[in-house]
């Protein structure tokens, strides 16, 4: 757990904007221009991360990241499925169990992150709402 001190040295590093730059082949130091996220209909086509109030950042679902928690997940299932007493002991089948139950866990992570992000965007619209209404909270 981060001190006092750790945590207002990281704010303020956050709070300023440096400037990245890069050395071109001709020795010359070079601004990096920044992307601008690809657009759809006028609108950005990626959703911003929230963050809560602890801190922490809820990125919007994604299945490339339910994959990769897919694959790290899966051995360590399989090592379990191995370990467990009964059941043929064999491979073919661990590996098919295996798979079966990332079948399930796939679909079901996903729905947990939409859900996650989902709560996590509701809490900051109500808490954004709260704090534009004055700071007694109640209505006048």
């Amino acid at each position: 757990m981060a001190t006092k001190k750790q945590k207002r040295k990281r704010e303020k590093e956050r709070r300023h904007e440096y400037e990245y730059v890069y050395v071109d082949d001709d020795g010359r130091e070079v601004e990096i221009e920044e992307a601008e996220p690809q657009r759809k209909n006028g609108k950005a086509s990626v959703q911003p991360s929230i963050r809560t109030a602890r801190g922490r950042t809820i990125d919007p679902p994604s299945w490339r990241r339910i994959v990769r928690r897919a694959a790290i997940f899966a051995p360590l299932l399989a090592i379990v499925l191995y370990i467990l007493p009964g059941g043929n002991k064999a491979p073919g089948p661990i590996l098919a169990s295996t798979a079966m139950l990332l079948v399930f866990f796939i679909p079901f992570s996903y729905f947990m992150d939409s859900l996650m992000f989902r709560m996590a965007q509701r809490r900051a619209a109500k808490s954004q709402g709260s704090s534009a209404k004055g700071s007694s909270g109640r209505p006048s």
